[in-house]
């Protein structure tokens, strides 16, 4: 999900700054490749501005103080990173996961994962196979996101799920609890 970095332009503006992007070498490569304007040697006035952070899946990410833990998931065959940050952790585009990385998000409190719709899906989890993955973890609170329109509508999706699980949306704020 890089190709709205082009929009982080505004943010340059207001907040004078590169924008960090974090991301393990090989999407940093590709990220330069596929934005070779914004990395050239004389760049165009008014490029995004970015500063590449390389990270490891298996060693968490300090940032703010905070630790952040990688969580390699699989896109069909493409490996890609969900994170855990304390009691929240944050997975789209999940259509697999090993024992050794669903240890590390056994535990968290708020779950946010994809679940693109009912039908089979090569690289995304079914909804079937997202309240699997859910109860297999126990969150308290868990929320679906990247939903296909296939879903049907919010309001009766919701009425079909469990209790702790609830359809994700734009805006969506939410506060962990002791």
């Amino acid at each position: 999900h890089v190709i709205g970095l082009d929009d982080v332009r505004p943010f340059n503006f207001r907040y004078l700054m590169d924008m960090p992007v974090y991301g393990e070498q090989r999407v940093l490569d590709n990220v330069k490749e596929r934005f070779a304007y914004i990395f050239a040697s004389n760049p165009y006035p008014g490029v995004p501005r970015v500063t590449l952070n390389s990270i490891s899946k298996n060693e968490p990410l300090e940032l703010f103080g905070q630790s952040i833990v990688p969580i390699e998931v699989l896109h069909y065959k493409l490996p890609v990173l969900g994170f855990r940050f304390d009691k929240f952790t944050y997975i789209t585009d999940i259509k697999t996961i090993s024992e050794e990385e669903i240890e590390k998000v056994k535990g968290t409190e708020y779950l946010v994962v994809s679940a693109l719709r009912r039908e089979e899906h090569i690289s995304h989890f079914t909804l079937e196979e997202a309240l699997d993955f859910i109860k297999k973890i126990k969150p308290k609170q868990a929320y679906l996101t990247h939903l296909s329109h296939r879903m049907g509508k919010h309001e009766d999706l919701e009425n079909e799920l469990p209790e702790n699980v609830s359809v994700a949306y734009d805006g969506l704020s939410f506060t962990m609890n002791d």
